[in-house]
């Protein structure tokens, strides 16, 4: 399902986060692009509700790393770069870590830490283009 994907309403984010997570279920990184106010941490709401988290799902801009339990069991990482200054800053707050945990995790901002990445991610890229949201989506590989 790579390719550009067109947001209209808050239901219609429900409906695409249901979609991808069934065709990248095998997928553990989630990165999330994009400028700001343009639908990031609301998707990542629809994505955690379609998975099962029952808690509330904030934006972690200031904590940087929310931690969640999907309905499975499984632990979720929401991580948010937006304010890390560099990469010394995202080891120093063991962000290396859970992004290599092999655990699930959806990171906004992810440019930052992108030498800490490893393996095949979705980059999903959105626009805030009048009325709608453009989602553009695609499989990333880091080594």
């Amino acid at each position: 399902m790579d390719g550009m994907i067109q947001i209209y309403s808050p239901e219609e984010y429900e409906k695409v986060a249901e979609i991808l997570l069934t065709t990248y279920k095998h997928i553990k990184l989630w990165l999330f692009d994009g400028p700001m106010g343009a639908g990031k941490t609301t998707f990542i709401r629809a994505l955690m509700q379609k998975a099962g988290v029952k808690d509330v799902v904030s934006s972690p801009t200031f904590a940087l790393v929310n931690e969640y339990e999907r309905a499975d069991g499984e632990p979720v990482y929401h991580l948010d770069c937006y304010r890390l200054s560099g990469i010394d800053e995202a080891i120093q707050a063991g962000i290396d870590e859970i992004v290599t945990s092999g655990k699930w995790c959806l990171i906004e901002w992810p440019k930052i830490i992108e030498p800490l990445l490893w393996g095949t991610a979705l980059l999903i890229t959105f626009e805030k283009i009048d009325n709608h949201r453009s989602v553009l989506t695609e499989l990333k590989t880091y080594e």
